[in-house]
């Protein structure tokens, strides 16, 4: 997938916009995560180089169109400083005099902070004119919000209609990785899918088992497909009303001859907050009383297996209640599979939410060809669904 970038003839002395993704963890005003901030430092460094002034746009948390001062963007704008090495301002609103003013005395190599976009009421509504008031102090608008890109928002959509428009450089490569294994993907394909529930992967799986070689099932889901096999699985969780399409996949994949592989051994114990008593049964033969809570050796050893032989991997969702160090063994086992796929120069791609926060927690971050901003957008786009901030900048 090609999208339009911008190059310096399209910024140079340009009032440029550019929609960011700033929506970070906060406790106590203190930002918890700053990996999506610093995920766009290539396009305010790359527009400031090419001498454009640049202001950046995100909505932060759920303020429902209203004013909620723990959810304001000036919690964000020290980090974004420290981060980018240069001065960051910040302006209390969105639209209006304040913003004009603001942009009309920006200084050389200074960077503008807008207030939270969520505040207004007709950001979600993707309203037009509300989306021509964001327009209205800029000459050109950037989208590099790949994890917003999925919501139809003014501050997403609206305004493309409004601005010459162009992609990030982080938009860029999130289409361009997840195109190369969402796409046309080079065999041997592995998909790895984990997670609480299936109904969160259902449209990836369809969209996608016809190009794999092989669906490696852990996490939560598993057990609804264990379920629909009419297995033990205990207390798992078990999303009864989707047994039905876990049985019509597993029949699927057999019919066209691919791979789809469940846990054979799962570690299991009372709670997801156990601190010790974890034990390893058959997958199918969980005691009524316990619960699986992550892959057990036998199964990170074939899924590691599979994943080190592939050329491409999608991977969406942990394998087990990773934040837990007692289950956390299943991820980091399959982690170290696709590692190796990477390290023998296969395509690796992790598909952001729940996923990426485990890559970076047990550190097999670096150790993959891409790790998503987006996990719905990811999602989404792993799908084939049209998303709104991508659809207007593909170019033909």
């Amino acid at each position: 997938m090609k999208l339009r970038s911008f190059s310096e003839k399209d910024v140079r002395g340009k009032k440029v916009l550019v929609r960011v993704d700033f929506n970070v963890p906060l406790k106590n005003g203190v930002v918890g995560d700053t990996t999506r901030i610093s995920a766009h430092e290539d396009v305010v460094s790359r527009l400031l180089r090419w001498g454009a002034r640049v202001a950046l746009i995100s909505h932060l948390g759920r303020p429902k169109g209203a004013v909620v001062p723990d959810m304001s963007l000036s919690h964000v704008r020290s980090e974004a400083e420290r981060i980018f090495g240069i001065p960051v301002r910040f302006c209390p609103d969105c639209v209006g005099p304040e913003v004009e003013k603001a942009v009309q005395d920006q200084k050389d190599g200074e960077v503008l902070l807008l207030e939270n976009v969520r505040f207004h009421p007709e950001e979600q509504k993707n309203d037009r004119h509300f989306a021509e008031r964001l327009a209205a102090p800029f000459q050109v608008f950037v989208m590099d919000a790949f994890s917003a890109s999925h919501r139809a928002d003014s501050s997403t959509s609206a305004i493309m209609d409004l601005l010459p428009s162009f992609a990030g450089p982080l938009l860029q490569r999130e289409a361009t990785m997840l195109s190369s294994v969402s796409g046309n993907p080079e065999r041997p394909f592995v998909l790895i899918l984990g997670g609480a529930k299936v109904s969160d992967k259902i449209g990836v799986v369809e969209n996608l088992m016809d190009k794999a070689s092989a669906i490696l099932v852990g996490g939560g889901m598993a057990f609804t497909f264990l379920g629909a096999k009419g297995e033990a699985i205990g207390r798992s969780l078990f999303e009864g009303d989707k047994a039905d399409f876990a049985a019509r996949m597993m029949e699927r994949a057999k019919k066209i001859g691919v791979d789809l592989l469940l846990p054979v051994d799962v570690v299991t114990a009372s709670s997801p907050d156990a601190t010790a008593g974890q034990q390893v049964h058959p997958a199918g033969a969980i005691p009524a009383d316990m619960m699986g809570l992550d892959i057990g050796p036998e199964t990170v050893r074939l899924f590691a297996e599979r994943a080190a032989g592939a050329k491409t991997i999608l991977w969406n969702g942990p394998m087990g209640v990773f934040e837990n160090p007692l289950f956390a063994a299943g991820t980091k086992g399959v982690a170290e599979g696709v590692a190796e796929c990477t390290e023998r120069g296969g395509t690796t791609v992790i598909g952001g939410g729940d996923t990426a926060a485990a890559a970076k927690a047990l550190g097999f971050d670096g150790k993959v060809s891409h790790v998503s901003t987006g996990g719905g957008a990811s999602l989404e786009f792993c799908e084939g669904k049209e998303l709104p901030g991508i659809a207007p900048l593909v170019v033909e």
